[in-house]
Parts: structure tokens; sequence; C-alpha cells
């Protein structure tokens, strides 16, 4: 199993926590940035890569980290074949793979431990998608551009 991972700064200590735990339960964890600590980035610049990585090939999966984790799920969802979820529990991760399908994780660097993480990160990676008819049909509408 393969993973891409991206942070900002409040969201470095938590990405370099979890790309060790997931490399030690033999993920292999592609870090998209940032490698260094800076306190001043902006996550729009520090993520972007990963998000056109996802956006580009919709089967790879991807983690974004930042503060409450709600900015990189709003930047990561502006992209075509992106289906970003934010989640603070494992219960709540499993449900939008579930039935969302997404291939982004956003974590709220701020608001859980590093621990709670892992077991959010874990429990997302081994969710797969129902493929229910249902979830299939409201993916497909969601798809079509808005005004």
């Amino acid at each position: 199993m393969k993973i891409h991972i991206a942070s900002d700064h409040a969201g470095f200590n938590l990405k370099e926590f979890l790309k060790a735990s997931l490399e030690k339960s033999s993920v292999e964890v592609k870090d998209m940035g940032p490698l260094l600590l800076e306190h001043l980035d902006d996550y729009p610049q520090t993520t972007e890569k990963l998000i056109k990585l996802i956006s580009q090939n919709p089967a790879e999966k991807g983690i974004l980290i930042c503060k409450n984790g709600v900015g990189v799920t709003i930047f990561a969802n502006r992209f075509k074949n992106v289906r970003a979820g934010l989640s603070w529990s494992p219960k709540h991760a499993e449900s939008h793979r579930l039935e969302d399908n997404t291939n982004i994780l956003t974590l709220p660097a701020g608001f859980i431990s590093n621990r709670k993480a892992f077991g959010i990160v874990k429990t997302w990676l081994n969710t797969k998608f129902k493929g229910e008819e249902r979830h299939v049909r409201r993916l497909k509408q969601i798809e079509k551009p808005t005004a």
C-alpha cells in the first residue's frame, strides 16, 4: 500500500509522526512536503503538489494536515477528481471512505492526538468504498459543474 502525505507548518509534526508510524506498519509513504518546518508557510503552497497528483490519479490516496483541517479540505475539493474528507475519529473516516469514496483524508493537527490520528489513518486506509448504486449515483451528481 502507498500513501502520499503533505502538511503546512501547523501539521508538520503530525505529518512526521504519521510518516514514521506508517512506515513501521509497512506502508509506503511519499512525503510531498514540506521537508523542513517553516513557520510562515501557507497550506495552498505546501499541499498543492499532492492535490494535483491525486487529481490526475484519483485511484491514489493522500493525507493533508493543517491546524483545523478545514483549509486543506476546501482547497483540495476545488480540484477535479478529488474527494477530500476531514476526520476527527476512526468511525467518521470509515464512513466517508465507505460512502463517499474519499481519496484524500484531511486531519486537524490542532485538535487530535498523534495516537488518535494514526488510528484514523489506519481505519481510512483499510476501508473500501461500498460501491452501492445510491453512493455511485450521488458521486456522479457532484461531478457535474455547478453555477
